[in-house]
């Protein structure tokens, strides 16, 4: 589990391992066997027959390439006192994606939240309530963060704004003109930076989308607006320099390929996150 973000949560007094990575949540099954009375093993659980009957339902409906076959086998197996599989075994014979047999730094047996709620239920119920509940207060703490984060990126682009337009106005616009001729040159100006970043007017976009409510900056997600933030201070900059605007576009799109690809490389993505 290459390129993981831990997070840890505390459930009646046991500290819970949380990986995140490309292919989401995964709950760390060995921490929680920790919560259960008595000397049990993972394996206990996996060799349990409606355990088996579980994860092969989870696997055939979020799984494509699971392995049918072999998952047969497992189940006509499982329950017996003879049969005994590991979480390696399962995931080699079957190809299953819910549980993770994972070594190294953050070592141990993983699970997709569903899985490792079904087997909060194994350990008690009350455990599996208390899981459940920490288990969203994380995932509600994070998604308040990106928010904040997206609001403050947000504030951001529009105070460059006010520097991009007063930019406009001390370079571009002619003496005396109506406030009708400005608000034309700043939204011509701003469809510059949309070209630019978007690929469209705001127009464009509008008759694109026409369901959809706001515009084009407001369905914009946090990267586009760090880059938009950028390309409105830099614009006010080229504009001083006299350069026209076909000039500007070109160069504020090749500025805007280069942060776009810089911000969604995975290394810079989660720490922006």
């Amino acid at each position: 589990m290459t390129k993981s973000k831990k997070s840890t949560i505390d459930v009646q007094g046991t500290a819970i391992a949380i990986i995140t990575n490309a292919e989401g949540d995964y709950i760390s099954l060995t921490d929680m066997l920790r919560a259960k009375d008595g000397e049990f093993f993972i394996s206990d659980w996996l060799r349990n027959r409606n355990t088996v009957e579980f994860l092969g339902i989870w696997e055939s409906v979020f799984n494509p390439a699971f392995n049918y076959g072999e998952f047969a086998t497992i189940k006509s197996q499982a329950g017996l006192n003879s049969y005994k599989i590991s979480v390696k075994e399962w995931v080699e014979k079957t190809n299953a994606i819910g549980l993770k047999a994972s070594p190294g730094r953050y070592g141990g047996t993983f699970a997709h939240p569903d899985i490792a709620f079904e087997f909060g239920m194994w350990i008690s119920p009350e455990f599996k309530i208390y899981l459940v509940k920490e288990f969203r207060r994380l995932k509600e703490d994070e998604n308040n963060r990106l928010h904040l984060g997206w609001n403050l990126q947000r504030t951001l682009a529009k105070i460059n704004y006010r520097i991009h337009t007063d930019a406009i106005k001390e370079t571009l616009l002619p003496v005396a003109i109506t406030k009708q001729q400005a608000s034309y040159v700043y939204a011509n100006e701003a469809d510059l930076l949309n070209v630019a970043l978007f690929g469209l007017t705001a127009k464009q976009w509008r008759e694109a989308n026409p369901d959809a409510e706001g515009n084009i900056r407001d369905h914009a997600p946090l990267e586009q607006l760090v880059v938009l933030s950028n390309l409105e201070s830099l614009n006010s900059v080229l504009i001083r320099q006299g350069l026209s605007q076909p000039e500007r576009l070109q160069k504020l799109n090749e500025i805007a390929i280069t942060q776009m690809r810089t911000l969604l490389s995975d290394n810079n993505l989660k720490r922006l996150k």
